[in-house]
């Protein structure tokens, strides 16, 4: 595709370069379509865009803490869903025991994120070691099982109805960001085949959202080998290497890592920060338009945020301008960081996405207040 020199309309006083020596005393806000793909303009504010003093009606960003969920499924079909939509579901699956069934998505391909613990995966492919940080990609229809070495927290995102894939690399080639090769898949080894038996083995199979028993006198897990190049894989955020660049901020959609039917996951991960005196050190402001933005906190310091902590997980839906918190715009200019330390995952949505029962019950209902000044508050 080709990319022809143009230029964009300018109007007033603006900045030479987005994201750059803004005009003193201004906000510099993205006005972004399609997911930061799209046309854009930057607008250059006399104040925060988020500088709101009340708020009214359910369109609104929100929070919630993940950590207070208290179920603990046996089956991650049981896990509380947080939020969907047509092309995506998301649940947070508390797995403290090992599984003593198989199960199967036939709805979508499953991407699992262990937030925290460890264990082994057994699958139709064979066994593959997991830890805290790991990405799971499983293909649709793959009957699967963990077996708990460290009690775990997982968020799974369901592809719902597609298959995942990797984001197009560019002109960076395919070795940026991660090197296929330190991607893991599964191994036919001794674990794998000690695992085999005659005893009796229940498959849960999920089905548009329905789930149905099979029952085998036999684990179905009982492959002696096979070949191909449709399997599970494993990614941990530690392999990745993020795109940085000293002089200008870079949108989410450089992280990205896997995409999704009408989504994209990405990783933000511990990287050096802007370094360039001009450019800005935090998330720009910016209205995505199209998108609805949710954020999954792993660990780390989430330096543009106030008051996250790890396990908590954010929603901006399309609709308003959203942007670092004001502690964190007034220390990036007074003292800012070199380094940050974060991990975090972000799950952009084409469609908007409708928050279910189990989010709302941990919702932090101040959320929408954090990006006033302080004494504005209620």
């Amino acid at each position: 595709m080709r990319k022809w020199i143009s230029f964009p309309i300018q109007e007033g006083e603006v900045s030479r370069q987005a994201h750059c020596d803004l005009p003193a005393g201004t906000y510099e806000r993205e006005l972004g379509r399609e997911g930061f793909f799209g046309p854009v303009s930057h607008m250059h504010h006399k104040h925060p865009p988020t500088g709101w003093i009340d708020w009214e009606g359910p369109l609104r960003p929100r929070a919630f803490d993940l950590t207070k969920l208290d179920s603990r499924d046996a089956s991650p079909w049981d896990a509380p869903l947080l939020m969907h939509n047509p092309k995506m579901q998301m649940r947070f699956w508390h797995c403290h025991t090992s599984m003593s069934m198989l199960v199967r998505n036939s709805d979508g391909d499953e991407l699992l994120f262990i937030h925290e613990g460890s264990g082994e995966l057994f699958c139709d492919y064979g066994h593959l070691s997991i830890r805290d940080g790991d990405y799971l990609m499983i293909p649709r229809g793959t009957a699967w099982r963990l077996e708990v070495a460290e009690p775990m927290q997982i968020l799974m995102i369901e592809n719902t109805d597609s298959a995942y894939q990797l984001p197009d690399k560019g002109m960076l080639g395919s070795n940026a960001i991660f090197d296929p090769a330190v991607m893991d898949y599964p191994r036919i080894n001794e674990r794998f085949r000690a695992q085999q038996d005659d005893s009796q083995w229940q498959v849960h199979i999920k089905r548009l959202n329905q789930v149905s028993k099979v029952t085998f006198p036999f684990n179905p897990l009982d492959a002696i080998g096979w070949h191909g190049d449709n399997t599970v894989v494993r990614i941990n955020w530690r392999d990745i290497r993020p795109l940085m660049s000293h002089r200008y901020h870079l949108p989410p959609s450089a992280h990205t890592t896997f995409v999704g039917n009408g989504f994209v996951v990405c990783t933000f991960c511990p990287r050096p920060i802007e370094s360039d005196p001009g450019a800005l050190k935090v998330p720009f402001y910016h209205n995505n338009d199209d998108y609805d933005e949710i954020l999954f906190y792993h660990r780390g310091n989430f330096f543009s945020r106030d008051n996250i902590h790890a396990g908590m997980m954010t929603l901006h839906p399309c609709g308003f301008a959203h942007g670092p918190h004001p502690k964190a715009l007034k220390k990036s200019f007074d003292n800012p960081a070199t380094f940050t330390d974060e991990v975090a995952v972000m799950i952009d949505t084409r469609q908007a996405v409708e928050v279910d029962a189990a989010a709302f019950a941990v919702e932090e209902p101040a959320y929408v207040n954090s990006w006033q000044s302080p004494g504005k508050q209620d």
